[in-house]
């Protein structure tokens, strides 16, 4: 049986950054509802920790202006402490870079606020330093829907790849045999999962897991 490395996520390839999901940054959203895009980041985060990818956490001016990085996404790595930048562009800061250089990985998984500035320009450069880019759209967010949009097709025309937690998640597990993740993966759907979530709270209900 192929493994279909190159064309399917595979968790031991992978590394998330999630970037500026601050009060600040969540006060200018408007392409989409702010707690929609925390579940979803929210999603994410934890089905990494679940397939041990590494997520690096980054923040822009954290004490001078947009506050500090959510703290429920920081509560899902206590011990990390997101890296602090002045660039708009992460991937011009020095320690985000190294940071990312140093997990090996090369395809990066993006998630962040806003699509059109804090995504999109690190997105397009790691794209130019030859990484495999995804972006994790539906846990991104812009300062309104045409800004997102047009982010978006903008990376995708630059070949970024364009995914969503769920399917991120779910291309990590890949096989529903495989029991060392099932039950993490699971109970990331009931709490996050909206109505696929309901679902499997209803089967757990009356058939078990």
């Amino acid at each position: 049986m192929r493994n279909y490395q190159e064309s399917l996520l595979d968790p031991s390839q992978c590394v998330v950054a999630v970037i500026d999901h601050q009060p600040q940054m969540y006060f200018g959203v408007e392409s989409s509802g702010r707690s929609y895009v925390e579940n979803n980041v929210l999603g994410l985060v934890k089905a990494a920790r679940l397939f041990n990818v590494p997520c690096i956490l980054t923040t822009v001016t954290a004490t001078d202006f947009s506050g500090p990085l959510a703290a429920k996404i920081q509560s899902v790595y206590p011990q990390t402490a997101p890296i602090d930048r002045t660039s708009i562009n992460a991937w011009e800061d020095t320690r985000f870079k190294e940071a990312i250089m140093s997990t090996g990985k090369k395809k990066i998984l993006l998630s962040g606020l806003w699509t059109e500035a804090c995504v999109t320009f690190p997105a397009l450069c790691m794209k130019q330093d030859g990484y495999t880019v995804y972006v994790v759209s539906d846990a991104c967010a812009g300062a309104s829907s045409q800004a997102h949009e047009a982010a978006m097709s903008r990376m995708i025309q630059a070949g970024v790849i364009p995914m969503t937690w769920q399917q991120t998640m779910l291309e990590w597990q890949r096989d529903w045999n495989d029991k060392t993740t099932y039950d993490g993966v699971m109970s990331i759907v009931e709490e996050h999962g909206g109505a696929y979530g309901l679902g499997v709270e209803y089967a757990d209900s009356m058939v078990g897991r």
